[in-house]
C-alpha cells in the first residue's frame, strides 16, 4: 500500500508557524517514504469555514514550497458522513440522546458531586420507549453519541511510545448534532478511510480523539489502523500556545515581513527533534535527514530570533542566479543588473537579514546618496589619496594605507568615517567589495559633501 498522509486544516482563520508544523512534517514525511500527500479541507463548520481562508491556506502551502498529491473538500462529502452514519445506527453503536444542554450540565454536576469523573455512558443514560415518544412529542431532536466499548484502546505511537486507554473511562462522544450536522470526530475518520490514510501525524491535542477515532474505524470497517504520531504542540517564547488568529506568527504576516519560506521549513522541520536546526537550502536536504523518531514528547519552544537567524543564513548563501529575478521585482533596473548584479549580490547578501534591504543596498551603491560626514579636514586629506586606475577589490586597502600613513589615523578612527562618508551608514558591507560599485565619481562627490 502506498503510504499516504494528510494535512487537514478548517478553514477558520489563517494558517500560524504552529499549523506549519504539522504541515511540514506530514509532507516532508511523505516524500521520504515515496508516498502521497492528501490536502484535506475539513470545511464541515459552515458558519466559521471561509473561502478566502481556504485560498489562503493553499497559498500559504505553495509558498513553503508544500505540493499535494491530491484535494478533497469535506463539505463535498457528506453523503458519505451520512452513508456511515447509517451504518454505525445499523450496528447499534450510534444511539440518541435527548438531553437538553442545561440538562447535560446538571447531571455532570451530580456525578462530580458524588465523586464520579463526568462520563456519558450508554448504560448510565438509557432511553426508554416511552420517554423517546415523550420527547418527541415535545419536538426535541436528538444528537447521536457513539458507544465506546470497554476495555483497552492501545496503539505504538510514532512520538509518544505506546499509548493506552480505557474505554470504560472515556465518554461516548456525539458524532451528529440536533440539526443533523457532523462533529470533526466521524468525518475525520471516514475520510481517512476512504482516502487509505497509512499515517495520521497530528498534535498531541488529538491523542483521546485517536482513543476514540480508532473504534469508530473498527466499526466501519476492517482496514487496519494508521500508524498514528502525535507532537507536541509549539508554545512561543514565554510558554503560551500559539492560535491562528494571532496575526504576529501567521504564514501571512511572516511572509509580509520578508521571511524567507525555507527559513521557515528549516525551523518547524526540526523543533521537537533531536536534530540540530540548521538553515537548508532546499527541501531535497531536509527530505534526506527527515527521521520521526527523531522527535521526542517535550514541549518546544518557537522563538522568533530563531527564524530570523536562519533567515539571515539562508540568504548569505543564495547565488545570484537563484535572486536575479527577485532582484528585477524589487525594482532594480535591468541592464545595470546584467552588468554589475552579480558583484551587488556578492557584495551585499553576508549582512541581509531579510530579501528586501537589498534595494537600500542598491540605492547606496548606484543613486544619488546624501554624504554623512562631521569630521571634514580628515576627509578632505582623504580624497586625494584615491588610487587611480582601475578599481577593484584591493582598491578600498591601497587608499586606507595611503590615509593612514598620511594622517595618522587606524582603526575605527581610520575607517568609520570613510563609511560614514560613502555610505551614510556606520555599517555594511565590506567596503573593498562596495568602492568599485559605488564608483569613482560618485566617491568624489560624497566625499566633497556633495550628494552623488
Amino acid at each position: 500500500m502506498t503510504p499516504t498522509f494528510r494535512f487537514a486544516p478548517s478553514p477558520t482563520g489563517l494558517l500560524h508557524i504552529g499549523n506549519a508544523r504539522p504541515a511540514v512534517i506530514n509532507w516532508l514525511f511523505a516524500q521520504k517514504l515515496g508516498g502521497r500527500f492528501i490536502l484535506r479541507i475539513d470545511d464541515t463548520d459552515t458558519a466559521r469555514s471561509k473561502p478566502e481562508f481556504t485560498a489562503a491556506i493553499e497559498r500559504d502551502l505553495a509558498w513553503l514550497g508544500l505540493t499535494w498529491d491530491g484535494k478533497e473538500h469535506q463539505s463535498a462529502r457528506i453523503a458519505s458522513y451520512v452513508a456511515a452514519t447509517d451504518k454505525l445506527k445499523a450496528a447499534n453503536r450510534l444511539y440518541p440522546c435527548y438531553e437538553t444542554p442545561d440538562e447535560l450540565e446538571f447531571k455532570r454536576k451530580l456525578q462530580l458531586k458524588a465523586g464520579k469523573p463526568p462520563l456519558y455512558k450508554r448504560a448510565d443514560h438509557k432511553v426508554s420507549d416511552a420517554e423517546r415518544a415523550k420527547f418527541e412529542a415535545e419536538g426535541r431532536k436528538p444528537h447521536w453519541r457513539f458507544e465506546i466499548a470497554a476495555g483497552e484502546i492501545a496503539w505504538d505511537d510514532g512520538v509518544r511510545g505506546r499509548c493506552a486507554y480505557r474505554g470504560e473511562n472515556i465518554s461516548d462522544p456525539v458524532l451528529v448534532r440536533e440539526d443533523g450536522s457532523f462533529l470533526y470526530m466521524m468525518p475525520s475518520v471516514v475520510d481517512d478511510i476512504d482516502m487509505a490514510m497509512t499515517h495520521i501525524v497530528r498534535g498531541e491535542d488529538h491523542v483521546t480523539n485517536t482513543a476514540i477515532q480508532t473504534q469508530i474505524w473498527q466499526a466501519l470497517c476492517d482496514a487496519p489502523l494508521p500508524q498514528f504520531a502525535h507532537l507536541p504542540l509549539l508554545v512561543d517564547a514565554q510558554g503560551k500556545g500559539l492560535s491562528k488568529r494571532m496575526g504576529s506568527l501567521s504564514l501571512q504576516d511572516l511572509r509580509e515581513n520578508g521571511l524567507e519560506p525555507m527559513a521557515i521549513v528549516s525551523l518547524v522541520a526540526k523543533l521537537g527533534s533531536s536534530d540540530a536546526i540548521e538553515a537548508r537550502a532546499n527541501m531535497a536536504q531536509l527530505i534526506a535527514e527527515f527521521d520521526i523518531s527523531h522527535f521526542g514528547r517535550s514541549t518546544p519552544k518557537f522563538d522568533p530570533h530563531d527564524l530570523e537567524f536562519l533567515n539571515s543564513k539562508i540568504l548569505h548563501e543564495l547565488p545570484f542566479t537563484t535572486v536575479r529575478p527577485r532582484l528585477e521585482a524589487l525594482g532594480l533596473p535591468m541592464p545595470e543588473l546584467d552588468r554589475l548584479g552579480e558583484a551587488f549580490w556578492n557584495a551585499v547578501r553576508g549582512n541581509l537579514q531579510k530579501f528586501s534591504e537589498a534595494a537600500g543596498w542598491w540605492a547606496i551603491c548606484f543613486a544619488p546618496h546624501a554624504p554623512s560626514i562631521e569630521d571634514t579636514t580628515f576627509i578632505q586629506q582623504a580624497t586625494p589619496l584615491l588610487p587611480d586606475g582601475a578599481w577593484d577589490e584591493n582598491t578600498w586597502h591601497a587608499w586606507t594605507e595611503k590615509v593612514k600613513e598620511a594622517t595618522g589615523r587606524k582603526g575605527k578612527g581610520l575607517y568609520l568615517p570613510l563609511r560614514m562618508a560613502l555610505t551614510g551608514l556606520p555599517h555594511g558591507p565590506e567596503l573593498k567589495l562596495l568602492l568599485p560599485l559605488i564608483g569613482r565619481e560618485r566617491v568624489l562627490k560624497r566625499l566633497s559633501g556633495v550628494t552623488g
